[in-house]
């Protein structure tokens, strides 16, 4: 197994989910002819399990399911099982690696047949791993913030790619996006949409507070529709603040009171620097520390799910070897 930086990744995970049967962590693997590997075709989800008071429960996990689909649907990809089958397959590998909070990561991929351009030769495979995953850009970031910069490589321009699609292929926009800036000294970057207006982060979305409103790019501002930037949109406006999905201009980056991401892996992280120019004090403002406290009392069980978004995990949930 290679190790990453010293550091062995995945030392907890023992099975994986694929085509319908558990395998070992070693024997998960993808043929190197596979189209997917070749060609980039594969839609995937990130959900999370989170340990909640009542007990295990997985964030909006049918939600993420259906934007799988959609995915699919797009790339003209129909997956082989039901999304009702999908979700107790996403139960039974949970249960097989004896996690009670962990990283979801279903993947629908085309696998091995006809090589070329055209997929439709080759079969539609699925995987669903799970590990432990914390956060994305770090602890300390929930508080103090992190540093970013606005990306020289734009987003997809409408009717290139489908941004709405959570694509394998759509990630290397991602890449380079988060490669600039760690090459650079920042933790993320933001990426511009074709006309140079704001769109999103490598893997986040983003939303502005700016004269008493929380502002979002809207969906044809070529965003993934971020199931988190979902929750976050309902739990503000549920909290008394306007929460608007607009254009937004570059600049309003720097003029901004607060900003921050939001996502399945980055959950609620605030900016406290773009382009070096501080944004607010400098850490995490109030309206962000609101939005995040009522996100994690949602995640940890301590209120009520009046949104109806965790998914309990089963305590019948069968486990097929």
């Amino acid at each position: 197994m290679p190790e990453f930086g010293g550091v062995m990744p995945y030392e907890d995970v023992k099975k994986v989910w694929m085509n319908g049967r558990l395998v070992d962590f070693a024997d998960a693997k993808v043929h190197s002819f596979s189209h997917t590997f070749h060609y980039g075709s594969a839609m995937f989800e990130g959900a999370r399990l989170y340990k909640t008071r009542q007990g295990s429960a997985a964030f909006r996990l049918d939600d993420h399911i259906k934007r799988l689909y959609d995915s699919c649907k797009v790339y003209r990809m129909e997956v082989p099982y039901s999304q009702k089958e999908f979700r107790d397959a996403i139960f039974d590998v949970i249960r097989a690696n004896g996690f009670d909070e962990c990283y979801i990561r279903p993947v629908v991929y085309r696998g091995v047949g006809q090589l070329g351009v055209n997929p439709f030769h080759s079969p539609v495979e699925v995987l669903i791993a799970v590990w432990k995953w914390g956060r994305y850009l770090g602890d300390e970031a929930l508080e103090g913030g992190v540093d970013v910069c606005v990306s020289s490589w734009n987003r997809m321009a409408p009717n290139t790619f489908p941004a709405m699609a959570k694509a394998t292929g759509n990630y290397l926009n991602s890449a380079l996006i988060k490669m600039e800036a760690i090459t650079n000294g920042y933790t993320e970057g933001i990426a511009l949409d074709n006309a140079g207006r704001i769109s999103e982060g490598s893997g986040e979305n983003i939303f502005i507070v700016y004269g008493g409103r929380i502002l979002t790019p809207p969906l044809a501002g070529t965003i993934l529709p971020g199931i988190t930037r979902d929750s976050i949109m309902k739990l503000a406006r549920d909290a008394g603040y306007t929460v608007v999905e607009q254009q937004i201009a570059r600049e309003m980056l720097y003029i901004a009171d607060e900003i921050f991401f939001t996502g399945t892996a980055a959950e609620i992280t605030p900016i406290r620097s773009v382009d070096r120019i501080t944004v607010g004090a400098g850490r995490r403002g109030p309206v962000t520390e609101r939005v995040q406290k009522d996100f994690f009392a949602v995640i940890r069980g301590e209120v009520e799910d009046r949104h109806g978004w965790l998914t309990p995990l089963p305590v019948e949930a069968a486990v097929r070897a």
